[in-house]
C-alpha cells in the first residue's frame, strides 16, 4: 500500500482461511449474534400467543408426566421432594436439548441461501440455533422458580453447582447438533428420523421418573445416554439433598458429552467445504 494511499492488497493464500478458521469465528461475532437475534425475534411472531408457547409445552408436559408417573403408575420422587418439581427439574434440561437439537439439524438447510453466497464459518449456524433454544430454556425456568415459591421448597448450597450442569446441557446439544446437521445436509432423511429419536429419548430418558429406579447393575450402562448424567446433575443441583447423584455414571456421562462434542466438531469441520455444493 502506497503512503498516504487507502488503497490494500488483498493477497490469496492456499489454506489461509483453513489456518485462521478459529479466528475467523470470532472475527464474525457479529454475524452469529445477529442470526441468534433474528431467529428469536422470528420465533413466536406469528403465533397468537406468542412467547407463552416456551412456558406452555413444558408445562402441560410436567403436568401429563405427574399424573402418568405419579398418580397411576405410582412411582416415588426423589426423597421427600415434590413429584411435579421433580419432573420439571429433569424436563428442564431435556426440553432445551431436543429443542437444539431439532432446531441445530435443519439450521443449514434453513439458511442455505446464505451458506452458498458468502464465506463464513458455518460452524455459526447450527450454534446459534442452540443459543435460541437456551432462550426458550431461560423462559421456562420462570416455571420453575414459581414451583420452588409453590411448594416453598428452598433449594440447598448445591444450586451454585447449577451453572456447570447448564453449561453441561449446552455441549451435550451442540456435539450431536453440530454431527446430524453436517449429516442432513447431504442426506434429507434426518430431518424425518430426528423427531423419532427425539420422541424415543423423552421415554428412555429419566425425565418423568428417577433415574434411581433403575436396578443398580444396569445403571452404570443406563448412563452411556449422555442425558441421564445431565438431568441427575440439575435435579441434585436443583433439589439437593432430596436427589442422589451417582457420580460415576455422572462422569461416564461426561465422557460421552466430549465425545459427541469432538466427534460433531470432527466430522462438521471435515463436509464443510462441500456444504455449498451440496445445499
Amino acid at each position: 500500500m502506497k503512503p498516504g494511499s487507502d488503497e490494500r492488497t488483498l493477497i490469496i493464500e492456499a489454506g489461509l482461511a483453513e489456518r485462521h478458521y478459529w479466528r475467523d469465528l470470532w472475527r464474525y461475532r457479529e454475524l452469529f449474534y445477529v442470526l441468534a437475534w433474528r431467529d428469536i425475534s422470528v420465533r413466536y411472531k406469528q403465533t397468537i400467543i406468542g412467547v407463552l408457547w416456551a412456558l406452555l409445552r413444558p408445562l402441560l408436559t410436567m403436568l401429563v408426566f405427574t399424573l402418568v408417573f405419579s398418580r397411576i403408575a405410582k412411582l416415588p420422587s426423589e426423597g421427600t421432594a415434590p413429584y411435579a418439581l421433580m419432573v420439571f427439574a429433569g424436563l428442564l434440561p431435556w426440553q432445551f436439548f431436543s429443542t437444539s437439537l431439532t432446531e441445530s439439524s435443519n439450521s443449514l438447510i434453513d439458511n442455505s441461501n446464505l451458506i452458498s453466497k458468502i464465506y463464513f464459518p458455518r460452524l455459526i449456524v447450527p450454534t446459534a440455533s442452540v443459543v435460541v433454544s437456551f432462550a426458550d430454556f431461560l423462559i421456562s425456568f420462570i416455571i420453575l422458580l414459581g414451583l420452588i415459591i409453590w411448594y416453598q421448597f428452598l433449594p440447598g448450597w448445591q444450586i451454585l453447582a447449577l451453572p456447570l450442569f447448564i453449561t453441561l446441557a449446552f455441549l451435550a446439544s451442540l456435539g450431536p447438533g453440530l454431527w446430524i446437521a453436517s449429516l442432513n445436509v447431504k442426506y434429507r432423511d434426518f430431518r424425518y428420523v430426528i423427531p423419532f429419536i427425539v420422541q424415543l429419548g423423552l421415554y428412555v430418558s429419566p425425565v418423568g421418573f428417577s433415574s434411581s429406579l433403575v436396578p443398580e447393575q444396569w445403571r452404570l450402562l443406563y448412563s452411556l445416554n449422555p442425558m441421564v448424567g445431565v438431568i441427575d446433575g440439575f435435579r441434585w443441583a436443583i433439589l439437593g439433598g432430596q436427589a442422589a447423584i451417582y457420580w460415576e455414571g455422572l462422569l461416564l456421562s461426561f465422557t460421552v458429552v466430549v465425545f459427541f462434542l469432538w466427534l460433531g466438531i470432527r466430522h462438521f469441520r471435515r463436509m464443510e467445504r462441500s456444504f455449498a455444493d451440496l445445499i
